[in-house]
């Protein structure tokens, strides 16, 4: 009956994905006598908790019931109440959660408040999809910095475009409209200005039925030399656009940029955008996920680097050929197999006929 029930809790939690940051997706039920008489969940930061949600629903009747909740309940202030309070005022007797909540104003104290009213607890029940559900969430709680996942669309032999540089499409419909659906989950989705000047991408979210939200553009663009007609600065979106680039970018440009609405972030000195410092200020900003969509260079630069999490491969069932057909992931590279980065917890789908490849990435050297 605990997993029955935390199932359907994960499942309302995830209706808010994409919608919450920087607060985790959370989802709760209360149960009494074998039945429910209460859901919710968290929809965006600034509203109701789920748990609250759940406990207005069953009102007086949640005296002496379970609630279940994917994420151990708040016990501070925050832009809301605190959880613990509301539940131990509605009386609840018993409260089963999926994962402890990792960050620092409340890791176990809530817990230990609801077992000091002598509310009964069980933790992690489902606790491996509770943390899968709030990778994001994790990360960016105990870091600071973004959860970077770096996707790219390639065929069988590894080509992201021909040599010719002609790259569209690789994919079929089904798996970029898959694509579309990550920018629409994540804060912000980060090219380099190669994939600019080549595709001149609108990097917008573009779902069928219209209800997707775009992401914060971020461009790495070192010297400030994107064109000023780019779609990524001209389009209609509410979204912001950032370029990120060095001291070494001519103040002319930087001022164009800024008169046009676009934030000029300068990262370091140079000659090349710093990944690791740009997370960091990126962090400081609140973004807490970053879809990576660059070309060999970026791609490389940013595995070198590390501050790629997780990986979305696209494979085509194409065979594209040709030794100056450009690869996915550019740079160095490791000296050998044995110092390549790893996948774990690979998952492996199928979009109509490509293959999406999911995993975690660990470095090993």
């Amino acid at each position: 009956m605990d997993r029955r029930y935390m199932k359907l809790a994960l499942e309302l939690a995830a209706r808010a994905r994409g919608r919450t940051s920087p607060n985790p997706m959370v989802g709760a039920v209360v149960v009494k006598e074998g039945k429910i008489i209460g859901q919710g969940y968290h929809m965006k930061a600034g509203t109701p908790h789920a748990e609250i949600h759940a406990l207005n629903e069953a009102g007086a009747a949640a005296a002496g019931a379970t609630l279940y909740v994917t994420l151990e309940p708040c016990c501070h202030y925050g832009r809301t109440g605190p959880c613990t309070g509301a539940i131990i005022n509605a009386g609840v007797s018993r409260v089963v959660t999926a994962m402890w909540d990792p960050n620092p104003l409340v890791a176990g104290k809530g817990f230990r408040l609801l077992r000091s009213a002598g509310i009964e607890v069980t933790a992690g029940v489902l606790e491996e999809e509770a943390l899968v559900l709030n990778e994001v969430f994790i990360k960016y709680i105990t870091t600071r910095r973004p959860f970077v996942v770096a996707k790219a669309a390639v065929s069988l032999d590894g080509k992201i475009a021909a040599r010719t540089g002609k790259s569209k499409w690789i994919t079929g419909e089904e798996a970029r409209a898959y694509g579309r659906r990550l920018r629409n989950w994540y804060d912000a989705i980060m090219a380099g200005i190669g994939t600019i000047l080549a595709d001149d991408p609108a990097l917008t979210t573009r779902l069928p039925d219209g209800g997707g939200r775009d992401p914060v553009r971020i461009i790495l663009d070192s010297r400030a030399s994107i064109p000023s007609d780019a779609r990524v600065l001209t389009q209609e979106s509410d979204a912001p656009t950032i370029i990120a680039v060095t001291a070494k970018a001519p103040p002319n440009k930087l001022e164009a940029l800024r008169k046009n609405g676009v934030e000029a972030l300068i990262v370091n000195e140079g000659p090349q955008v710093d990944l690791t410092e740009l997370m960091r200020l990126l962090g400081e900003r609140g973004i807490t996920s970053i879809l990576l969509e660059g070309g060999a260079m970026v791609h490389g630069s940013a595995f070198s680097a590390r501050i790629v999490d997780k990986v979305a491969w696209f494979i085509a069932p194409k065979i594209i050929g040709g030794r100056d057909a450009p690869g996915p992931v550019g740079g160095m590279g490791a000296d050998s197999p044995a110092d390549a980065a790893v996948l774990e917890r690979v998952k492996v789908g199928r979009l109509g006929a490509d293959l999406l490849v999911e995993g975690y990435l660990k470095y090993m050297k």
